[in-house]
This record gives structure tokens, C-alpha cells and sequence, in this order.
């Protein structure tokens, strides 16, 4: 906050007109904001459900194995899939946002996480 007073009261004391304070104040975010973008960043796969940030568990870049009881069968699903499998049961979802938990059930099939791609900044 003290920082914020005092640019305006440098501001207001510089004799400068608002055109030429409003200018320089946009060239300062847009300085940061390209010094933002221009960070580089990182995919790698995290396996411990709980290193998962919560944001990725249920997202695309989420990777669940799924087994079906009545074929044997397994498929991959994604972490969108995998939350409308869990439909109302909100206990299970909630445990699997903790961390505290990486397999679920359904009525027909068995569900577990197996990896995520985690964006992050270099």
C-alpha cells in the first residue's frame, strides 16, 4: 500500500500531465507483461497423485487406467472422463483431490490415476 502512495505522490509532484503518467504506468505492465510470457515452461509427468496440484487431476492432462469388470478389458481415460464416472459420489471426489486416495469403483469397472502432466515455469 505504502508503495502505491507513493507513486502517486511522486506522480503528483513530478509536474507531469495524467496523458504522459498514464503512459509511462501502461509501458510499465506491458514491460512485465512480456517479461511474463517470455518465461519458458516445463511439462513433465507426475505420478503421486498427491505432487498433483488439484487443478490438473480432473483436466485433460490428467491419465486414468480404467477396468472393466464385465469385458476384462482396460482403457485409458482422461481426468474429465474420470470425474463423470464418479457422478454424485462426492466423497470419492473429494478424497482424490486430497491425495489421500488414487482408485475408485464404479458399478462395473475399477478406476486409477496413473499420471499427470504438470505445466509449470521455468
Amino acid at each position: 500500500m505504502k508503495n502505491k502512495k507513493q507513486f502517486v505522490e511522486d506522480a503528483l509532484l513530478s509536474g507531469k500531465r495524467i496523458d504522459e503518467l498514464i503512459k509511462i504506468k501502461m509501458q510499465e505492465e506491458i514491460k512485465q507483461a512480456f517479461k511474463k510470457v517470455s518465461t519458458k515452461f516445463i511439462k513433465k509427468k507426475v505420478h503421486s497423485i498427491k505432487e498433483v496440484p488439484t487443478k490438473y487431476i480432473f483436466s485433460k492432462n490428467a491419465v486414468f487406467k480404467k477396468y472393466n469388470k464385465n469385458n476384462n478389458t482396460v482403457s485409458f481415460i482422461n481426468g474429465m472422463q474420470a470425474e463423470a464416472m464418479l457422478g454424485l459420489d462426492n466423497i470419492s471426489r473429494e478424497k482424490l483431490l486430497k491425495g489421500e486416495i488414487d482408485v475408485f469403483s464404479t458399478e462395473n469397472s475399477f478406476v486409477k490415476f496413473e499420471y499427470a502432466e504438470v505445466i509449470s515455469r521455468c
